[in-house]
């Protein structure tokens, strides 16, 4: 079954994944199956099967699921059993699976995971094609600058047993300068966050271009010095009018050692033990990135300092320290770094802290930001010997 399911669903196209998986519940003794992704601000799982209504992530036991990525099962009517399972991509929450089930026992559960297994690798592989599995995602139009930069983002979240980053943009629908990046090695975790100047599309072509000059540098193996002066050059060279703000930085996954160029953007923070080390990751400024080919003999500087084990690395644009609540007053650096703290110190997993963390701000301006705001979280958590 499992072999007809794989070649299957790598024949099928995105919107035919509902029918093939309840053809496949069918044959080994489940009722139905449905198939729900959440959408771009992580607040409803849209189903894809039509007509089904949407289910909000954080007042219904498929959320619950969802924010936890633990599997979840309710009584959905008489003899009738739910089970909502988490449909994940490496380190990445997709959305949720509900299975409809007359009884559950382990045969019945283990099918259920490994279809969940399989339903998750083909969206993620799927959806960089498909603007099905987009459209679902949204639920208003997009404007051209946030259509372009978020073409060009990687997963919100990434991660294997040693660290994990996770991100959040915001407006998702309207972004005009700032982007995340992150990757990936055996033996390196690279992050990176960008705010470019202005709030238009020229702005979206200016991180546009640093993200690329970024990746070409990085996948060429240059050091993080190298690496800012191949977005300088880039910049100064294609888009000289503009300039961008932003901190590029490595983490060696083995023994901890955090390295960081920070091009005119505040500074990073390193939370250890619930708490905040004052000025950790604070350093002589530099000036931001396509800066330094009109000033020559700018010199880039990369830092470095060594995490202990359950270390956060927290990267942030200014409007997030710049976002209004009640009253007028900014939201500033205590107000998030508390929301980040008491999340992590109630068990929250780190891409759960970040959407709760952005919904807040984005509930207190009634969803209208004055600036886009980006938060990037890094978690280094080895293994134990």
């Amino acid at each position: 079954m499992l072999g007809e399911l794989l070649t299957e669903v790598h024949a099928a196209a995105p919107m035919e994944l509902p029918i093939l998986v309840n053809r496949c519940a069918t044959a080994v003794g489940l009722e139905e199956i449905v198939i729900y992704l959440v959408d771009l601000q992580q607040r409803h799982l849209v189903p894809l099967t039509h007509g089904l209504p949407t289910i909000d992530v954080d007042f219904s036991t498929a959320g619950w699921a969802y924010r936890t990525l633990d599997l979840r099962i309710e009584e959905s009517g008489e003899e009738e059993l739910t089970a909502w399972l988490p449909l994940v991509d490496g380190a990445e929450r997709l959305g949720i699976l509900g299975v409809r089930m007359s009884s559950l026992d382990p045969v019945r559960l283990r099918r259920c995971h490994m279809i969940a297994s399989v339903l998750a690798m083909a969206i993620a592989s799927k959806r960089a094609y498909s603007d099905s599995f987009a459209r679902h995602a949204r639920t208003e139009s997009m404007d051209l600058p946030a259509e372009m930069l978020r073409s060009l983002l990687p997963p919100r979240t990434i991660g294997n047993r040693y660290a994990v980053s996770t991100a959040v943009l915001e407006p998702a629908y309207h972004i005009g300068g700032d982007a995340f990046d992150h990757s990936l090695t055996e033996s390196t975790l690279h992050a990176a966050i960008f705010d470019a100047m202005g709030h238009n599309l020229a702005s979206g072509l200016t991180t546009a271009v640093a993200m690329a000059g970024c990746r070409n540098a990085r996948r060429a193996g240059a050091e993080l010095p190298q690496l800012i002066r191949t977005i300088d050059e880039a910049l100064g060279q294609w888009l000289p009018d503009q300039y961008c703000t932003g901190v590029v930085s490595r983490l060696n996954l083995t023994d901890g050692v955090f390295q960081w160029c920070n091009c005119g953007h505040p500074p990073p923070l390193l939370i250890r033990d619930d708490r905040v080390l004052d000025k950790a990751l604070e350093r002589s400024p530099q000036p931001p990135m396509g800066l330094p080919v009109q000033f020559a003999g700018a010199v880039r500087e990369a830092h470095e300092v060594r995490l202990e084990p359950g270390d956060r690395v927290l990267f942030y644009t200014d409007g997030v320290t710049e976002a209004r609540v009640e009253g007028g007053e900014e939201f500033g650096l205590d107000g998030f770094t508390s929301s980040i703290i008491r999340g992590s110190a109630a068990g929250e997993l780190g891409p759960e802290v970040l959407r709760r963390l952005i919904h807040s701000i984005l509930d207190r301006q009634n969803n209208q930001l004055r600036d886009d705001a980006t938060l990037l979280l890094i978690e280094w958590r080895p293994p134990r010997p």
